[in-house]
């Protein structure tokens, strides 16, 4: 008698991804495509009409759907259903948060130290698989592992166009503190600008923001 097959479902906004994802899932004797949709918005429902045992869930999409946020609703209410991060991003809160949603693995597509499906059969056979590392990618003469966490931080909330008193009154920091760390930021990549950092960060993936990450005003502290 041949063995269930492990049903999958996709969430990519990315066409050329989802589509290898599925080519991946159907040339597979131990898993069949169940649904590939390109948002985490509608998940929950998607989850009421699918019966599915693994999700391969990108993290961040154009529609501001937010996996990570998706992903912990999936755990609270479906505990049983395996769900695996995969990014192209290489923002270091993202590892965080996955585990913090309780997310079993997590590869990254374009440097991942194994092959996905390999990823998959190591979490279905129950093991929680996380990269050793994050990727290094260079920004000017810096790479993503040379900024602070507070540093970081300010780069986050200056990806989405804030101003400096914006971004001091979001993280809960004086606009001076905010300048300090623009100006630091800057000496250690040999950029030009504040625009022209905040830009590369954001087309590289060292930070990442939408909507339901933003940090609220006040909510962190100095």
């Amino acid at each position: 008698m041949n063995k269930k097959k492990t049903r999958v479902m996709i969430v990519d906004d990315q066409a050329i991804p989802r589509a290898l994802f599925e080519q991946y899932v159907k040339h597979s004797d131990r898993y069949e495509l169940e649904v590939s949709v390109p948002s985490a918005y509608a998940l929950d429902i998607y989850l009421l009409q699918y019966k599915v045992d693994l999700i391969l869930l990108d993290i961040l999409m154009n529609d501001g759907s937010d996996g990570l946020n998706a992903a912990a609703k999936v755990k609270e209410k479906y505990p049983e259903i395996k769900i695996i991060a995969v990014t192209s991003l290489v923002d270091n809160s993202f590892l965080t948060r996955a585990r913090a949603a309780h997310v079993d693995s997590f590869w990254f597509k374009e440097a991942g130290e194994m092959e996905i499906l390999d990823v998959m059969d190591r979490t279905m056979a129950g093991e929680s698989v996380y990269p050793s590392f994050v990727p290094q990618i260079n920004i000017g003469r810096a790479d993503n592992f040379a900024f602070s966490v507070r540093e970081l931080a300010v780069l986050r909330e200056m990806t989405t166009g804030a101003s400096n008193a914006e971004v001091a009154a979001r993280l809960g920091i004086s606009e001076n503190t905010v300048k300090v760390h623009v100006r630091n930021m800057l000496r250690k990549t040999q950029l030009s600008s504040r625009t022209e950092l905040a830009i590369k960060a954001r087309t590289l993936g060292i930070v990442a923001v939408n909507e339901a990450m933003a940090a609220p005003k006040g909510d962190a502290k100095h």
